[in-house]
C-alpha cells in the first residue's frame, strides 16, 4: 500500500493532510513533481522531481504505480489510466474516481475542453474551501480504514 500524489498541483493544505496521515498509520507517501517540492523529513515520505515537459510527472506516476495503491489527483487522464492498472484515486476535494465514473468524468471533461476552446466557458473550479478539505480527508480515512 503506498501513496502517490500528483504534486504539481495539489494545493498544500492537502499534502499537508497526507503527511499527517502517513507518519500517523506507517504509510508511505510519494510526492512526484517537476520542481522542487517541500516535505518533512521521514522515512516514509519521499518526493521525486522529474523533468519538465508535458505529462512527465504523469508518466512516472503510471509507471510505477501498483495495483492497491492510492493516487491522490485531479487529472482525470491519469486517474483513467491508473484505475485501468487497479489503483485507487481520490482528487483533492474528496471525490473518488473509480471504474465505474471515470468515463463519465472523462466525457465531461473532454467537453468542457471543447467549450473553452470555443470560447463557451472559462474559468476553473472554485477555490478549495473547508468542506472540501473535510471531504477530503473523510475520503482519505477511509481508504486508509479498507487497505
Amino acid at each position: 500500500m503506498h501513496i502517490w500524489i500528483d504534486a504539481d498541483a495539489c494545493p498544500k493544505v492537502i499534502k499537508e493532510i497526507l503527511f499527517r496521515a502517513a507518519q500517523r498509520t506507517g504509510t508511505e507517501l510519494t510526492l512526484v513533481a517537476n520542481h522542487y517540492i517541500p516535505k518533512p523529513s521521514s522515512p516514509l515520505i519521499k518526493a521525486v522531481q522529474v523533468g519538465q515537459g508535458f505529462d512527465v510527472a504523469d508518466n512516472y506516476i503510471s509507471k510505477h504505480i501498483s495495483s492497491g495503491d492510492l493516487l491522490i489527483s485531479a487529472d482525470i487522464p491519469l486517474a483513467s489510466e491508473v484505475i485501468a492498472k487497479g489503483a485507487h484515486v481520490i482528487n483533492p476535494r474528496g471525490e473518488e474516481y473509480t471504474a465505474d465514473n471515470i468515463q463519465q468524468r472523462l466525457t465531461l471533461r473532454n467537453f468542457m475542453e471543447e467549450m473553452r476552446s470555443a470560447g463557451q466557458a472559462s474559468g476553473g473550479p472554485p477555490p478549495l474551501n473547508q468542506g472540501d478539505r473535510q471531504n477530503f480527508a473523510n475520503a482519505l480515512d477511509r481508504w486508509l480504514n479498507a487497505s
